[in-house]
C-alpha cells in the first residue's frame, strides 16, 4: 500500500526525479499536493512568465512534460499510477490528479527513467550528421502514444517558412521591453536554482542553435565548431484542439519524444518562441500542419557537437514544491 513511511519516501524520490523535466526558461512552474494515495499536480501561477507566454500555453505544456516524467519515475519505482487530467474545471490550475495504486506497473521503462537525468537542452549548433529517418519515425510513434502528432519539417519550403517564423517571432518579442526584461531576469544566472544558467548558454547568443533557438543573455559556452552545416531536423508537435487538456497532452508527448531521443543518443532543444506569437503560430499551423492541427511545440533534434558534456540545469529543492493535503 502507499500508506507506510517507506512508500511515501519512494513517492518523494519519484518527484525528485520528475522535476528534472524541462520547462520554459527553466521556470519549473509546478507544485504538488500529496494525499495518502495521490499526487495532485498544480500549475504554479507565481512562476508564470506573462511577457513570454501571454496565453499560458508554455506553462501548461511544461507541466505536461513534468507529468509524463512523473509517470515514468513512479513506474520505475514500482508504483502504479492512474492519471485524471484537468480533474476540476472550477480550479483551472489543478492540472492532474495521480492516484497511486498497489501493485507493480506493467509498463515500467527503466531506460526512459535513466534518460531523465541524461537529457539536456542543447542550444549549440549540431554536427552535420543526418538523423536517420527511422529515428524520426520512432519519435513520432512515441508522441502518438501520448495523443499528439509529431511531424518532420522535411521540405525546403516548409523549413524556410519555419525559420522565417522563428526570426519574425523573435523580432516581435524583442521589440517589447517587458519581454526583454523578463528574459534577462530568467537567463544568464550563475548561482541560482531557477532560470537558464550561464553555463548552458553560448557566449555568441546570435549563433544559438544555428539561429533557431531563443536569444537569452550571454552565456559561458563556446561553440565547438560553427564551420559545418547544422544537420538538425525540425519537428512540429500538434494536437487536434488547443484547450488546456490538449496542451497538457502535448507536453506529455514532448516528454516521450525527448526522452526517447536521449535514449537514441540524440541532442534535443525544444523551441516554443514561434508559437508564442499569434501570427507566426498561424503560419506554422497553416504551412506545416495544413491547417488541420494546432501546433504546440517545435523540437530541434540532431547529433551534439564534440566537446564537453553540458552540465545539468539546476532545480529548486523539492520541499519548495510540495505540500500535504489537508485531508490526510
Amino acid at each position: 500500500m502507499i500508506n507506510d513511511h517507506v512508500d511515501h519516501r519512494t513517492v518523494r524520490s519519484a518527484l525528485e526525479l520528475a522535476v528534472h523535466a524541462p520547462s520554459v526558461h527553466n521556470s519549473q512552474p509546478w507544485r504538488f499536493v500529496l494525499g495518502p494515495r495521490s499526487v495532485h499536480l498544480y500549475a504554479d501561477l507565481a512562476r508564470w512568465l506573462p511577457a513570454t507566454d501571454a496565453d499560458g500555453r508554455d506553462l501548461v505544456l511544461s507541466c505536461g512534460i513534468l507529468l509524463h516524467h512523473l509517470r515514468i519515475a513512479l513506474a520505475a519505482a514500482g508504483i502504479r499510477a492512474s492519471v485524471h487530467r484537468i480533474p476540476n474545471p472550477d480550479a483551472p490550475d489543478h492540472l492532474a490528479a495521480v492516484d497511486l495504486l498497489p501493485g507493480p506497473p506493467a509498463d515500467a521503462d527503466l531506460g526512459l527513467a535513466s534518460a531523465i537525468l541524461r537529457r539536456r537542452t542543447d542550444r549549440r549548433r549540431y554536427t552535420d550528421w543526418e538523423v536517420p529517418e527511422g529515428f524520426a519515425r520512432e519519435l513520432a510513434a512515441r508522441a502518438a502514444e501520448q495523443g499528439a502528432l509529431l511531424r518532420s519539417v522535411s521540405g525546403a519550403r516548409e523549413r524556410s517558412l519555419v525559420l522565417t517564423a522563428i526570426r519574425d517571432a523573435a523580432a516581435e518579442q524583442e521589440a517589447d521591453t517587458a519581454y526583454r526584461t523578463e528574459t534577462a531576469v530568467w537567463s544568464g544566472r550563475v548561482a541560482d536554482d531557477t532560470g537558464v544558467p550561464a553555463g548552458n548558454l553560448l557566449r555568441d547568443a546570435a549563433g544559438t542553435g544555428a539561429g533557431t533557438a531563443r536569444r537569452f543573455a550571454q552565456g559561458l559556452l563556446e561553440q565547438p565548431d560553427s564551420r559545418t552545416d547544422d544537420g538538425a531536423v525540425l519537428l512540429v508537435l500538434g494536437t487536434a484542439s488547443d484547450d488546456p487538456l490538449s496542451q497538457l497532452r502535448a507536453g506529455e508527448a514532448a516528454s516521450a519524444a525527448l526522452l526517447h531521443a536521449t535514449e537514441l543518443g540524440l541532442a534535443t532543444c525544444p523551441l516554443s518562441q514561434p508559437l508564442e506569437v499569434t501570427t507566426t503560430r498561424i503560419t506554422i499551423r497553416d504551412a506545416v500542419l495544413g491547417g488541420t492541427l494546432c501546433p504546440q511545440l517545435l523540437l530541434r533534434v540532431g547529433w551534439a557537437p564534440l566537446g564537453p558534456q553540458l552540465k545539468p540545469t539546476p532545480r529548486r529543492p523539492i520541499a519548495q514544491t510540495i505540500e500535504r493535503s489537508r485531508d490526510r
